[in-house]
C-alpha cells in the first residue's frame, strides 16, 4: 500500500468503512434501499444488507490495491461465504423472517482501485 493510502486510511477498519460507504451509495444509485450496515453475530458479519424490490441482498464489500493475490473478488473464500450465510440465517432468526419465503441473494462489491465490480448472485 502506498504512503498516500496509508495516510488516508490509518487503520484497516477505516479503509473498510470507507469502501462500505462508497458501495452503499453506489448501490442506492442503482435502486437498492439500505437495511443495515455491519450486521454482526457470533458466526460472522455482513457488510451491507440492502433491499431490491422484495429481495434482501446480503453484500460483501472487498478492496484490494492490486491483484497479485487473486484480487478483491477472489478474496471471498468458501470459508468467508459460509460465515456470511451463517450471519444471514442469524439475521432471519433475529428478525422473525421466514427464510423459506423471503427471496434473498448474496452479492459481492469488489474494488480494485476506485471502480466497483458488482457481482450479483456471487455465491
Amino acid at each position: 500500500m502506498s504512503q498516500q493510502w496509508q495516510n488516508l486510511f490509518p487503520s484497516p477498519t477505516s479503509k473498510g468503512s470507507h469502501f462500505e460507504q462508497v458501495a452503499e451509495r453506489w448501490l442506492q444509485a442503482r435502486g437498492l434501499q439500505p437495511v443495515t450496515r455491519n450486521y454482526r453475530c457470533r458466526g460472522g458479519e455482513i457488510d451491507l444488507i440492502m433491499r431490491q424490490g422484495e429481495t434482501l441482498v446480503f453484500v460483501e464489500v472487498r478492496y484490494r490495491a492490486n491483484t497479485s493475490h487473486g484480487g478483491a473478488a477472489g478474496s471471498v473464500t468458501r470459508r468467508k461465504q459460509h460465515k456470511i450465510v451463517l450471519a444471514a440465517r442469524h439475521y432471519f432468526k433475529q428478525h422473525a423472517i421466514n427464510e423459506a419465503s423471503q427471496a434473498c441473494r448474496f452479492d459481492v462489491i469488489a474494488f480494485e482501485g476506485d471502480q466497483p465490480d458488482w457481482i450479483q448472485n456471487a455465491f
